[in-house]
């Protein structure tokens, strides 16, 4: 929008302020061409009127000069301190940057100038939801009314700014008052329905039920409000709250009838009984399980309540009901039917019995028809059970079982890419993921169109390593004049490749190259968040305010999302890491010292660079100079393709800081980001974070492995200070020391003790390993308490003896390759343990069958 005001004109002559009005038009109606060379007109005679600088140095930002323009910018501000419009385009420059607070200050700044300017008034007040500047925005929505108040969305702008300030009250009295103003409301007025839905809402939250009832039947009856679902979700919610739960039942019943896979509704309908379904007791489940019975009878087509049923019920009656629904899904060949169940496995005596009635199925088929399929007969509830099996027995760790069974289901129907995909799934959990991308491939070349198959087996071969042949598999569905299949992916905002690919760098030590795509993650993030922008006008334009104010928490808990918090935690363990060993930074920056996955990267890069700039070049060769290109700046040069830059010692642990800082709040359940959050802050000497962060930890999961290793390393740390910290820190810490770890006890004892009463897990092994290294203990001894792991007694994961194995390798142990091939001969089946000559040629094979499949896909689109 463009700058406006009359004060522009006042330092001009008469000629040259109609050119300078004529400026503003131009700008507006994106004529950039024409309104460059008025403003040059201007400027040749007055060349140091600042506001004239402004508008020509947008422009020029508009058309793609940027530095030009904003240095423009910068000056005309300097020439016109005082001028409402050099602060209002100096403040859309800071927007375009996404520099919000820089270009609310801006805006504050124009409005000394000129208090009742409606441009500069709403974009402050967009501004001020961004920030999350409630108080601000509540005045400025204020002055906006009082100017305009004719317009209906200041009303409404004003209602929810008191809501998002908390003021209920006093936005329930400005509806009110809306409201009572309006005249000749036509039918079916959608803006006006979301009006009084938003007006219901409000009340609901207010507590004030009776009244928002008496809201919803008047203006339901009179077909004002014309969303007649959310008139029933409404009423039923106000009928339950407001204590009348007959009328409340029978509007529950509706919904449910009207939508029965709604598990929102039926959690209402229970809820408005009395019973929470989420935490059913002795006393409330019979009631349950008849209503649920009920509700099946009623609806026999709906699978909700039966699924709920098997939540509540226990004993003979989860038998009887579990029974008909795994018979019916495994009869009609469902494949996501575990994955339905799964969460039951929770209960011991559930899982058993689940798995006595599979069991027992699938000795019934198999005595009727265990022979192979036909193309003309369709997979049989045989097939399907034995595909069922093979996931529960995966899930319970017996991969040998479940590698039978998919091994007799393949034998049955060889030709079902789901066999193929969960053995793969297998293989993977029993450490080969060279096997697993293979079996993966299998599967892919049943359906060669199939993009969710393409999409798993390049997940699948980033696990195993082979970046480039993933990234040529991704290829056959990314734009083909993209620089890469990697860039369009990350262009599409794809978390499933940016993590993936990562991890698959930061496993390879490629830590440059993670960091880069972790980056890519995290500029996802701040994208959706700088997203929200737009919609705090266009909601109030549209009325879709229930939606918004559904948004605007959805935004304020956007960092915890689970892409985000491993990608946060991922990296933030490699700047601790960069941070503890600045000699990985120089090595990273040295060309010879660069893995074959960076030289490829680095040299794809460079062609993908000059690719981009040559089509650059055509396009700023064929393009108007009038295009408007918007504020926004580009997307940058990639000067920095294996980003070794990232690499860089210096302010390591405050850019791993900046990753975590959002987990503080968003996460606190999750004890890998708490501890992640300790690693960074007792090295940056932030000693009160670090305590709260291990503290919370300890609530979590007082065992917790990582925890333990934590403990110790704090009061380490905390006892090795020259000095102690400043009070009140201090004492605080003193403190925090006694209260972890009891100060009598040595930390050797402690770390004894650990082991003792963990003695047969191979996590706390590894911590009592990790500890004795932290503690300088001898070689020997840390050799030692490692091999106890492989003790007969220790339940030993192949990721725990992985990291064993890495911790022999860091303090250069002789016996790290005696602790391989142990690891190696117990874990049979994997082939993670192998020689670097064997995965070498493990990774040949995993290739070359690729290399195959992609050949007889190119035959089969040939013929």
């Amino acid at each position: 929008m463009a700058p406006s005001g009359t004060a522009a004109k006042r330092a001009l002559p008469s000629k040259e302020s109609g050119l300078f009005k004529e400026v503003l038009n131009l700008y507006e109606t994106r004529q950039l061409k024409k309104g460059l060379k008025t403003a040059d007109q201007v400027l040749k005679k007055f060349p140091e009127h600042g506001e004239t600088l402004c508008m020509k140095g947008l422009i020029l930002t508009h058309m793609g000069r940027r530095e030009e323009g904003i240095e423009l910018v910068k000056k005309g501000v300097r020439l016109d301190l005082t001028s409402h419009i050099v602060w209002h385009v100096f403040g859309l420059i800071q927007k375009g940057e996404k520099n919000y607070e820089e270009a609310l200050k801006s805006y504050t700044q124009a409005l000394k100038f000129d208090k009742e300017n409606m441009n500069i008034l709403r974009d402050a007040a967009h501004l001020q939801t961004q920030l999350r500047l409630f108080d601000g925005l509540v005045e400025t929505r204020h002055t906006l009314l009082r100017l305009r108040p004719n317009l209906r969305q200041n009303w409404i702008g004003l209602a929810v700014a008191y809501h998002l300030n908390g003021s209920l009250r006093e936005a329930k009295r400005v509806l009110e008052h809306y409201e009572s103003t309006l005249k000749n409301i036509p039918d079916y007025d959608v803006e006006h329905s979301e009006v009084l839905l938003y007006h219901i809402r409000i009340l609901e939250e207010l507590g004030d039920y009776q009244e928002a009832l008496n809201l919803l039947d008047v203006n339901a009856k009179s077909r004002a409000i014309i969303d007649r679902t959310a008139i029933m979700e409404f009423r039923a919610r106000l009928l339950s709250k407001q204590g009348e739960h007959d009328n409340a039942e029978q509007t529950w019943q509706a919904l449910i009838e009207q939508n029965p896979d709604s598990y929102e509704y039926y959690r209402g309908y229970f809820s408005n009984r009395g019973i929470d379904l989420d935490n059913i007791t002795d006393n409330t489940r019979e009631k349950a399980l008849q209503s649920l019975r009920d509700f099946s009878s009623q609806l026999p087509r709906a699978a909700a309540p039966r699924r709920l049923a098997l939540d509540v019920a226990l004993g003979d009656d989860f038998k009887a009901l579990a029974e008909p629904y795994l018979f019916s899904g495994l009869d009609k060949g469902i494949p996501s039917l575990f994955a339905d169940i799964k969460s039951l496995y929770r209960n011991n005596d559930k899982q058993q019995v689940i798995a006595s009635i599979v069991e027992t199925i699938r000795e019934q088929s198999a005595a009727q028809s265990p022979q192979p399929t036909t193309e003309s007969e369709p997979p049989t509830t045989y097939l399907w059970t034995l595909y069922f099996l093979a996931q529960h027995y995966s899930h319970t760790s017996d991969y040998k079982r479940a590698l039978s069974l998919l091994d007799e289901a393949l034998g049955h129907t060889p030709t079902l890419p789901e066999l193929l995909m969960y053995k793969a799934r297998v293989l993977k959990r029993l450490g080969d993921p060279y096997g697993a991308a293979r079996s993966m491939d299998e599967a892919r070349v049943l359906d060669l169109q199939d993009r969710f198959l393409n999409t798993k087996c390049a997940k699948y071969r980033l696990r195993a390593g082979l970046e480039e042949e993933a990234q040529e598999l991704l290829g056959l569905f990314t734009k083909k004049d993209a620089p890469s299949p990697g860039a369009d992916l990350e262009d599409m905002q794809s978390l499933l490749f940016l993590t993936e690919d990562a991890g698959s760098h930061q496993r390879n030590g490629a830590y440059g190259l993670a960091l880069k795509k972790y980056h890519a993650v995290q500029k996802v993030f701040n994208e959706l968040e700088d997203d929200q922008y737009d919609f705090h006008g266009y909601s109030l334009r549209r009325f879709t305010l229930n939606i918004y104010m559904n948004l605007i928490p959805w935004e304020d808990r956007l960092r915890s999302h689970p892409a985000y918090v491993r990608s946060a935690i991922a990296a933030s363990r490699i700047y601790v890491q960069l941070h503890d060993d600045p000699s990985l930074a120089s090595r990273s920056s040295s060309l010879s010292g660069l893995s074959d996955a960076e030289k490829k990267a680095k040299k794809k890069a460079k062609k993908a660079l000059q690719k981009v700039q040559e089509e650059t070049k055509k396009a700023v060769a064929t393009t108007s100079t009038n295009e408007d290109k918007g504020l926004e700046p580009g997307p940058p040069k990639d000067d920095d393709p294996t980003g070794s830059k990232l690499l860089e010692h210096a302010g390591a642990l405050e850019r791993a800081w900046k990753w975590l800082l959002p987990l503080v709040t968003l996460a606190e359940d999750n004890i890998d980001a708490q501890i992640a959050i300790y690693d960074v802050a007792i090295r940056r000497s932030k000693y009160l974070q670090a305590i709260k962060a291990l503290k919370r930890a300890k609530i979590l999961n007082a065992t917790y492995p990582d925890l333990h290793v934590r403990l110790v390393d704090f009061r380490k740390r905390v006892s090795s200070l020259s000095q102690p910290p400043p009070e009140p820190i201090g004492s605080v810490v003193k403190a925090a020391v006694t209260e972890l770890i009891p100060e009598e006890v040595s930390l050797e004892t402690y770390n004894s003790q650990y082991v003792q009463h963990h003695s047969t897990s191979g996590k706390a092994i590894l911590t009592s390993t990790k500890v004795l290294q932290i503690l300088g203990s001898p070689v020997s001894e840390i050799e030692s308490a490692a091999f106890g792991s492989l003790n007969p007694e220790v339940t030993l994961d192949i990721e725990t003896a992985l990291d064993i194995q890495e911790l022999l390798q860091t303090i250069k142990s002789s016996r790290a390759s005696e602790f391989r091939l142990a690891c190696n001969k117990k874990f049979e089946l994997s082939t993670v343990f192998k020689s670097p000559n064997e995965l070498a040629e493990l990774r040949r094979k995993a290739f070359a069958t690729a290399v195959a499949e992609e050949e007889q896909r190119k035959q089969e689109e040939v013929s």
